[in-house]
């Protein structure tokens, strides 16, 4: 299963842009109950007027709010990016740690995005147990564990350590793209021979490939055997000119 979400999503990565831990800790946070096409949207400005941690801890509620509003929750957000910005200079001399221990102290990061952070900043292995992950490793009977905590104990105790970070963005990948929570694209799934949850989904492979989301959508389906779906759910089947 590992190899074929590998070969499924080769260039799978972090979707929030950043460029420092501490750009992808506030990414994060803004995250959550919110899109990360949304986030990538409003980081930009954020990040140009707050550089670095003292600029959080020292912000003007009111103009930060009004940045991060499009993010939802935008007041909480804000709290916790001006609790993190603070904490951060003054336990840390203005530097985002690098430690799970240290991460989860600071205000807003708990151990999910710690693990975000630690993979993609650090390059520290970490599992990111989402609402995908969890959803997605219980239904393919890797762990009938609900905490997020046990869960990422159970699935860290199945995959090598120096893969837990390119695991996480796989099937996170495969969450979004395929297996969807009400509706898995089952039919053009390449996990399907392995998948004990196969069929909860259509199984017909043209009904299947309509379902298919994300830029990667030409790739999947043609791992599948398909082509593009077209936009009254038929399918132009590879090395066929009629849908």
């Amino acid at each position: 299963m590992l190899r074929a979400l590998a070969a499924a999503f080769p260039d799978a990565r972090c979707e929030l842009d950043f460029t420092t831990p501490l750009e992808l800790a506030v990414a994060t946070i803004l995250s959550a109950q919110c899109t990360d096409k949304r986030v990538n949207e409003v980081t930009p400005a954020l990040f140009a007027r707050y550089p670095a941690a003292v600029d959080y801890a020292g912000a003007d509620r009111t103009e930060l709010e009004e940045l991060i509003r499009p993010t939802g929750f935008f007041r909480n957000k804000a709290t916790a990016l001006i609790g993190l910005g603070q904490a951060v200079v003054e336990r840390h001399d203005s530097v985002l740690p690098g430690t799970l221990d240290e991460l989860v102290k600071l205000p807003g990061i708990g151990r999910k995005t710690a693990n975000v952070i630690l993979g993609n900043a650090f390059g520290v292995p970490g599992l990111t147990v989402d609402t995908h992950f969890g959803r997605l490793v219980r239904r393919w009977g890797w762990t009938a564990e609900e905490d997020p905590v046990k869960v990422e104990h159970a699935v860290g105790a199945l995959v090598p350590k120096r893969d837990w970070t390119m695991v996480s963005h796989h099937v996170i990948y495969h969450g979004r793209r395929i297996c969807h929570a009400r509706k898995p694209a089952c039919g053009v799934c390449t996990l399907a021979v392995d998948c004990p949850a196969f069929g909860t989904g259509p199984t017909d492979p043209a009904q299947a490939a309509v379902l298919v989301k994300g830029p990667e959508t030409v790739h999947l389906l043609a791992l599948a055997g398909f082509g593009v779906p077209e936009g009254d759910g038929a399918v132009i089947v590879a090395g066929d000119s009629e849908p």
